[in-house]
């Protein structure tokens, strides 16, 4: 995939399929110790053990439309081929974990792409089913969203409302140029 973002989406509707409503995305970007850290976390139905060996093989899927399925194994590999790492951990019932770090320097690292863009696109078709905390560190400075948050405040109003996706995708770039120091 072209960028991180995407990957980050895939997992995310991995999570929509295990039925979670809750799903944790976390970013660090450690400019400094030259490292960056995606951790996607849901509270879903999990996974045996054996079947979260095997979901990291591109021939294995879960979904019904296509045979293959190429997401975790396609992240796991650009984590590594940037001299990263890659962790998966889910536990039946409980739901499921996957992190991906990467040399941030690295040459064939993948853009994020536009993280924005990306989370409100899947608030505006699921956040009326799933709540969404998001929270990304770039070096020291700290963003947090939290859907649970907007949703308090929205009376009469669905979080998909087209309104309420502009505004949150606004607020998503406004809050990850104050933490780049004017970079989205």
């Amino acid at each position: 995939m072209r960028e991180l973002a995407l990957h980050i989406l895939d997992i995310m509707e991995n999570s929509l399929i295990a039925d979670a409503d809750l799903i944790k995305v976390f970013i660090k970007e450690d400019i400094k110790a030259d490292r960056l850290i995606i951790k996607i976390a849901d509270n879903g139905s999990g996974m045996e053990e054996k079947q979260a060996k095997e979901v990291l093989n591109p021939f294995v899927t879960q979904r019904t439309e296509r045979e293959v399925g190429l997401g975790l194994s396609l992240f796991q590999a650009a984590a590594k081929r940037c001299e990263g790492d890659f962790n998966l951990a889910s536990v039946l019932g409980e739901g499921t974990k996957v992190e991906a770090i990467f040399k941030y320097s690295h040459l064939d690292r993948a853009p994020l792409g536009d993280l924005a863009a990306t989370l409100a696109g899947f608030i505006a078709t699921n956040g009326d089913e799933i709540d969404l905390n998001y929270e990304h560190i770039y070096n020291d400075a700290k963003f947090i969203f939290n859907t649970k948050e907007v949703k308090k405040e929205l009376t009469g109003l669905s979080i998909t409302n087209l309104k309420i996706i502009n505004w949150i995708k606004s607020y998503l770039e406004e809050g990850l140029r104050e933490i780049r120091g004017g970079e989205v």
